[in-house]
């Protein structure tokens, strides 16, 4: 008589999307992942109770898209829950206005199976949308990436193009003192306690130049400031402050 056991298969990648109100960029996100010919994924779709007509979209998901729809504290708290419902050996966070690059964007990046041995692996952003940035090449819209002390004067890498080592949530989470760079808070902690990036020289998203960190309002920089005292000492205040009022003044020189 022949014994067959079944192979479990690990998934390898978790997607976790929160969502509020954004049913025609969702729908376009949803259908990048589908696209994709890398299968080993889940989605979490965390939805902070948006209408009936995105809740009914939801609802006509299939696996691997699974979904929770409840009020929640905003993006990070979202990503959050995510965190906790997901299964993935890597954690890769999108937002719902954002779409992966092309249809081998997730099987180019765990083309070799060494790159599970990064904690971190990161790639560029292309963003889309109607505002300037100085964070990004205004030509090309294209964002690099890096690992390195420069992550002190700005974050250099965007969750839209990272991919997480789940075990780095078995002790930490997002932080929900910082609402808009709690993804900056937890980057440069990373690289503070010595985790390791692969850098990958390839696109991973098409992300929104729009969203609320893109504003270039002085309460984000106050909110920079604060998470880099966080993470270092209040003696370094004047620095931040400096660096932080120089960016400021020249994003507001750009949007102007």
């Amino acid at each position: 008589m022949n014994i067959f056991k079944s192979k479990i298969i690990k998934t390898k990648l978790s997607i976790i999307i929160p969502v509020f109100n954004n049913l025609s960029g969702l729908q376009k996100c949803v259908e990048s992942i589908k696209q994709q010919t890398f299968k080993n994924y889940e989605v979490w779709i965390i939805d902070g109770g948006s209408s009936i007509e995105t809740q009914n979209y939801l609802g006509s998901l299939e696996k691997p898209f699974y979904y929770q729809s409840r009020v929640d504290k905003g993006i990070y708290d979202a990503m959050n829950k995510g965190i906790v419902l997901s299964k993935g050996e890597y954690l890769h966070f999108l937002g719902s206005d954002d779409e992966l690059f092309n249809e081998n964007t997730l099987a180019t990046v765990f083309a070799e199976e060494s790159s599970t041995e990064n904690t971190l692996i990161a790639g560029k952003v292309i963003y889309e949308g109607n505002k300037s940035a100085f964070i990004y090449n205004t030509k090309k819209k294209v964002k690099d990436v890096y690992w390195s002390k420069f992550m002190w004067v700005r974050n250099g890498l965007h969750h839209q193009s990272t991919f997480y080592k789940r075990e780095i949530f078995d002790t930490i989470k997002y932080d929900l003192k910082y609402p808009v760079l709690a993804d900056y808070w937890l980057n440069l902690y990373l690289f503070k306690n010595d985790f390791t990036c692969k850098i990958l020289d390839l696109p991973i998203a098409k992300c929104s130049s729009d969203g609320v960190s893109k504003s270039g309002d002085w309460t984000i920089y106050q909110e920079e400031i604060n998470l880099k005292i966080d993470l270092s000492n209040k003696f370094f205040k004047p620095l931040f402050y400096i660096i932080a009022k120089t960016k400021y003044l020249f994003r507001k020189q750009l949007n102007d």
